[in-house]
C-alpha cells in the first residue's frame, strides 16, 4: 500500500462561534483528483486552505506526504512550495510581466538560475496556452488568461499536489472552459488535485472522487458516476436538484 499524499484526521476549525469544519476525515492518494462540492458556507474553501496552512486548524491532524503539517518557518515554506494553490482571485504581481510572475518562485525560493527558470516558465505558459502573452502585464490579459498564468505559476514550483479554490468563480462564463481545460489536462497527466468548484461538468468528467460537504461536515464521497446518478444523502439529493436543473 502506498501512503496517501494528503490525510486529514478528525479536523475541527472554528471562526469565533462558527464551527466551519467538524471532524473531517479525508485521504487523497497520489495522482488522485478529488472535487469538493456543496452549498456556500459548507467549509469547502476552509478545508482547501487548511491543507497548506493558510488556515490553522483547532484540533485533529493534517499530514502531507506522511508528515504532519509544519507550524512555521522554513519547513512551512517548503511545504507551501510542494502544494500549489490557485484561488478565485489571480494574485499576480501587476508590475511584472506574466513570464516574470511565473519564474519568480523558482528563482527566489528554489534558487534556480534565472535563465533556467525563465525557460521553464515559458514552457509552462505554452502548456497552459498563453506563451504568446509572456511579455504582457497581467492587466493586459483576460481573466481566463490571468487564471491560466496563475496555474502556470503554481506549476513552476514543481508541486506534488495542486489545490484549486473556486478557480473559475470570478470569470466570465466564456472564459471558464479554457481554465477547466487546463485543469483537465493536468488531471490526465496524473497531478494530485483537490478542487473546490461549482462546475458540475468538471466534477463529472475529471474527478476520480466527488466529496460532498454541508455544514462543515463531509457528508458523502463517491466516484462521480455514482454520486451524480444516485446520491445517498438527503442533503446531496437536495443540493443536486438545485444545481443540476438550472
Amino acid at each position: 500500500m502506498t501512503q496517501p499524499l494528503i490525510e486529514l484526521e478528525a479536523v475541527h476549525k472554528h471562526f469565533g462561534h462558527l464551527h466551519v469544519l467538524r471532524a473531517v476525515n479525508l485521504t487523497v492518494d497520489r495522482g488522485e483528483v478529488v472535487v469538493v462540492i456543496g452549498p456556500s458556507g459548507s467549509g469547502k474553501s476552509t478545508l482547501c486552505r487548511s491543507i497548506n496552512r493558510l488556515e490553522t486548524i483547532d484540533s485533529g491532524e493534517i499530514r502531507f506526504d506522511g508528515q504532519p503539517l509544519p507550524a512555521e518557518g522554513r519547513a512551512l515554506a517548503r511545504l507551501r512550495s510542494q502544494v500549489g494553490m490557485v484561488f478565485q482571485s489571480f494574485n499576480l504581481f501587476a508590475h511584472m510581466t506574466v513570464l516574470d510572475n511565473v519564474a519568480l518562485g523558482p528563482i527566489k525560493v528554489r534558487r534556480e538560475k534565472r535563465s533556467d527558470a525563465r525557460q521553464r516558465a515559458l514552457a509552462l505558459l505554452d502548456r497552459v496556452g498563453i506563451a504568446n502573452q509572456a511579455d504582457k502585464h497581467p492587466a493586459q490579459l483576460s481573466g481566463g488568461q490571468q487564471q491560466r498564468a496563475a496555474i502556470a505559476r503554481a506549476l513552476a514550483m514543481q508541486p506534488k499536489a495542486m489545490l484549486f479554490d473556486e478557480p473559475t468563480s470570478a470569470l466570465d462564463p466564456e472564459m471558464v472552459g479554457e481554465v477547466l481545460d487546463v485543469m483537465t489536462s493536468l488531471a490526465a497527466d496524473g497531478m494530485t488535485m483537490i478542487v473546490v468548484t461549482h462546475e458540475m461538468g468538471f466534477a463529472r468528467h475529471a474527478a476520480d472522487r466527488v466529496v460532498f460537504m454541508a455544514d462543515g461536515q463531509l457528508v458523502e464521497e463517491a466516484p462521480p458516476a455514482d454520486f451524480f446518478s444516485a446520491p445517498r444523502s438527503e442533503r446531496a439529493r437536495d443540493f443536486l436538484s438545485k444545481v443540476l436543473t438550472h
